[in-house]
């Protein structure tokens, strides 16, 4: 597994509850293997915050762990305005902003979104997700390159790393050029080794070992390149692929280690990990219903810009809130169902809908 991912908790137990809690309060955040990746992240050195690739990626259907991305459907709604849509905002401010969306999405002016509409409105939203990445890889690169020559080697790299993880530039910079032993701890030797495989691949054709702001773009962010995306793909199929065929069953793709629960609250966790991941599997990633997933049938689903996923995500979408079953959204609809496209509930959604609209 890549080592930057955050750990698991898998054995949801009393005695591993309290693992969980103790780690917790060191500043690691533990996950039980049937949560998906939180958002929410321990304070960290803004320089590694700049130079590491992200847990996350918004706007990618899966985590670069194998879990779910639990918020997907959010971020090709909202955008870069999710962050807009939080649990303290105002409910009448929030319901006109989801309004002023709906008039967005609507795109004929029909006062319905069609999925051919929500389709166009998610390419654009991810379209915003790429550039916000585009417009911070060029920070994140400065902070790789202060010579400015527009290309950064692996040893460049690794001595802006170490130095986000606290230690003496000028001296790790000595040692590297002496090609004395630089004296890391397990921990931090294993991060690098795992980077410098990313860093590789990330290398294009012909590999000169030096990456320029494109490649660095895919170092951080493999969605913005095919060839790291494969990478990403076999990643995470090597991490769940049990017996070694580079292809996933339904068991290899839920049978993540839940160990012994013991209390309802947990099982409840688990069943609901199993029936998400489940429908996940065989209504979406298994393209062609044979039981298997390939490689490449879960490239083409991690695709953020694939628009035949695009076009499924709208239909998944719509399906949700789409009481009248008339296969669109109307507005009614979109506001009753505001938590599932936002994340926030609003409070009396149907009040004066027609006069607001």
């Amino acid at each position: 597994m890549a080592v930057w991912r955050k750990p698991w908790c898998r054995h949801v137990t009393a005695a591993s509850l309290l693992v969980c809690i103790l780690l917790h309060a060191a500043g690691v955040h533990a996950r039980p293997a049937n949560m998906s990746a939180s958002k929410e992240k321990p304070p960290a050195n803004k320089d590694e915050n700049e130079i590491l690739p992200p847990d996350h990626l918004n706007g990618v259907k899966m985590e670069m762990d194998g879990h779910l991305n639990k918020d997907f459907h959010q971020e090709v709604f909202l955008g870069k305005d999710m962050e807009e849509f939080d649990e303290d905002s105002e409910p009448r401010r929030n319901r006109k902003k989801l309004i002023d969306i709906f008039t967005k999405v609507d795109f004929n002016r029909d006062r319905s979104v069609s999925a051919k509409e929500m389709q166009r409105w998610i390419m654009e939203k991810t379209d915003e997700h790429f550039q916000e990445a585009t417009m911070e890889n060029k920070n994140s690169f400065r902070a790789v390159d202060p010579d400015g020559d527009g290309h950064v080697t692996w040893d460049e790299y690794r001595i802006k790393f170490l130095a986000s993880k606290g230690f003496n530039e000028k001296e790790i910079a000595e040692k590297m050029k002496n090609n004395e032993d630089l004296k890391l701890d397990e921990e931090t030797q294993e991060v690098l080794e795992s980077l410098k495989d990313r860093w590789f691949q990330a290398d294009n054709p012909p590999a000169d070992q030096l990456l320029n702001e494109q490649e660095f773009l895919s170092f951080l962010h493999p969605e913005h390149s095919r060839g790291m995306l494969q990478y990403m793909v076999k990643e995470i199929v090597r991490d769940l692929d049990q017996d070694g065929d580079k292809k996933l069953t339904l068991s290899e793709f839920i049978s993540l280690p839940v160990g012994t629960v013991e209390n309802q609250q947990a099982q409840d966790i688990d069943d609901d990990w199993v029936r998400e991941r489940k429908k996940e599997f065989e209504d979406v990633i298994d393209s062609n219903r044979d039981g298997i997933v390939t490689m490449e049938e879960l490239e083409e689903y991690m695709d953020p810009m694939n628009e035949h996923n695009a076009l499924n995500e709208a239909r998944q979408m719509i399906a949700v809130a789409d009481e009248n079953q008339n296969h669109n959204l109307e507005l009614d609809e979109i506001l009753k169902y505001s938590e599932y496209f936002t994340g926030s509930k609003l409070m009396d959604y149907a009040r004066n809908v027609h006069e607001e609209f």
